[in-house]
């Protein structure tokens, strides 16, 4: 005969690890993100591999990258995101030049983020292409924060691509001006 202590105890440490194995890093969220650009690819991969500007990005503010630095996969950087205030482990897993950069990013304990940038030329500009997949037990809270940026960073990248391909042209001139 067992005390009733130790039943409760014993149905208390099965109910903790029912709970614990539901709580597994088996989730995973995943999402692509496209859209056309007027941009040269050559334009769009370095806006994209250039790390220590990432001033056009929905999700990063800032890395520690220093400017000039060729990316290649094993890279490790810290990335600031806009919506958590410390510094996330970002490490370079896959380089194509000026077709694929794929890049996994460490938050918290619970999540793992994995991102996929793709540019691919088509007959009606580059496809610019933004996978993001989230794994561990926090990714449904992670993606609840992230979403509405999430879909932006694809359309970002297109645009400051465009922007610096605008500038880096001179004005050409009118058929309406006089000479």
């Amino acid at each position: 005969m067992t005390h009733p202590w130790l039943q409760r105890l014993s149905s208390t440490v099965q109910s903790c690890q029912n709970w614990l194995h539901q709580m597994e890093p088996t989730r995973q969220l995943e999402r692509q993100y496209q859209t056309l650009s007027t941009a040269p690819i050559d334009t769009l991969w370095q806006t994209l591999i250039n790390l220590a500007d990432m001033s056009w990005h929905p999700l990063i503010t800032s890395t520690n990258v220093p400017r000039g630095l060729t990316i290649k996969p094993g890279l490790i950087y810290n990335a600031m995101p806009r919506w958590l205030p410390i510094p996330v482990t970002t490490f370079v897993e896959r380089v194509l030049p000026e077709e694929l950069l794929s890049i996994r990013l460490f938050p918290v304990p619970g999540l793992e983020e994995r991102v996929i940038y793709r540019l691919e030329s088509t007959m009606w500009g580059t496809r610019v292409s933004y996978s993001i997949t989230l794994r561990g037990w926090l990714s449904p809270l992670a993606w609840s924060l992230i979403k509405p940026y999430a879909a932006q960073v694809a359309e970002a990248i297109a645009a400051a691509a465009e922007k610096t391909t605008q500038t880096a042209l001179p004005p050409q001139p009118s058929g309406s001006e006089a000479w």
